[in-house]
Formats: structure tokens, C-alpha cells, sequence
């Protein structure tokens, strides 16, 4: 199976994007266990963590085709192809850049850039972005995503990131959200390994009903 075709079934199967935001490489493993034993199939480490691309490769060698794992917080090329070469996957970063589109895509990567307005939208999918990243995603009402969606080409995707928790998923898939990235809400370091399992249950039993 093609990445872009593994992207689309994990994401169709399980439309939440755990962002570990200060994973450290000691935690990569266990912190990722109970994420994917909850139900979670992608796993983005963003690269102002501790040493990230350690981590990536720890979760990528230790989970292999089970999961989608990448990186968030990709501002450069370079940092890119750093993540390419830990075994990451996944580029998502909080802006649209050309020289990151540029490598990712000929890496073949997924790549999720962050987008706010139709502008930046239409451009994402001309430098080939595999899903546009609405964020913040509280910055606008969840029908910002439907009015959005109505006018981009029929087979972009939209993920929702920042401020969703439990009780909101609901309005944000209705509209058509494709995934939804957690945050805070799901993981911080100061969180126990229980505290994160209680956490991605609440997630995983509130999306359950939605897909």
C-alpha cells in the first residue's frame, strides 16, 4: 500500500492526529503505546521536543506500518529531510512554506501545511499538500470549514488544529472536517502514562459515534 493510500484509510479509520508537543526520546515508546493501544493511528512529534527526530525514529521502528509517524513545527527543507531520514512520514507544520512543500513532496511525504484563509488554501494544493491543517482551528467558528470546503476541489481534506477537546468534535466533523489534531487537551509531559490513556479513551470513545 502507498503512503498517501495508508494516510487516507488510518486517517478515514481513526481521524485523530495525537500531537506529542515535548516528548522526550526516553518516553517515545511507552507514551506512543498507550496512544496506539487507545486507537490511535498517527502520531505527529513536533520538532521543538527533545530531540525529536530520536524520538520519531524510536516510534517508527518500534510501531513500523501500524502507524503514520511524523513531525509538526516544520519551518525548513532541512528539517524535512531530517525527519525523512529518522523514518518519519508525516510533515506538518503551523504555516505554508514552498521549500518545505518542495521536499516533502519529492520525498513523498504527507504533507500538512498550516492554512488559515482560501488564499493559502488554494495555494497548499497547488504546491501539493496532502491535507490543509485549519489553524488555529478556534480562531474561526467550525462552519468556516464548510464554507471553505464548498469552494477547494472535491478531494482536499481539512484537519482542524488547536482548542478541540471531546465536547466539540461533534461540530467540527458535521461540517466536514476530515481529522482533528489534539494537542494539550491529549498529552503534555507533565501527564502520567494513566493520565494520557484516561485522556485518549475520552477522545476515542467521543469520536467513535462521529465516523
Amino acid at each position: 500500500m502507498s503512503l498517501l493510500n495508508s494516510w487516507t484509510e488510518k486517517l478515514s479509520e481513526m481521524p485523530l492526529v495525537a500531537i506529542l508537543r515535548g516528548l522526550t526520546p526516553e518516553d517515545a515508546v511507552d507514551v506512543s503505546r498507550v496512544l496506539v493501544d487507545a486507537g490511535f493511528k498517527i502520531i505527529e512529534v513536533p520538532l521543538n521536543s527533545p530531540e525529536p527526530f530520536e524520538s520519531i525514529s524510536k516510534i517508527k521502528e518500534h510501531f513500523g506500518d501500524q502507524i503514520i509517524v511524523g513531525a509538526g513545527t516544520v519551518l525548513t527543507g532541512e528539517a524535512a529531510r531530517q525527519v525523512h531520514d529518522a523514518g518519519g512520514e508525516l510533515i506538518v507544520a503551523p504555516n505554508l512554506d514552498q521549500e518545505v512543500a518542495k521536499v516533502t513532496t519529492e520525498l513523498g511525504m504527507i504533507y500538512c501545511p498550516g492554512i488559515l484563509t482560501p488564499t493559502e488554501a488554494f495555494l497548499a494544493v497547488k504546491l501539493g499538500a496532502t491535507t490543509l491543517k485549519l489553524f488555529p482551528a478556534d480562531a474561526h467558528p467550525p462552519s468556516y470549514i464548510k464554507a471553505i470546503k464548498a469552494v477547494l476541489p472535491v478531494e482536499t481534506t481539512i484537519m482542524p488544529t488547536g482548542g478541540i477537546v471531546p465536547e466539540n468534535m461533534d461540530q467540527y466533523i458535521s461540517v466536514g472536517a476530515d481529522g482533528l489534531g489534539l494537542g494539550s487537551a491529549l498529552y503534555s509531559p507533565k501527564k502520567t502514562l494513566d493520565e494520557i490513556a484516561v485522556a485518549a479513551d475520552e477522545y476515542i470513545k467521543a469520536i467513535k459515534p462521529l465516523i
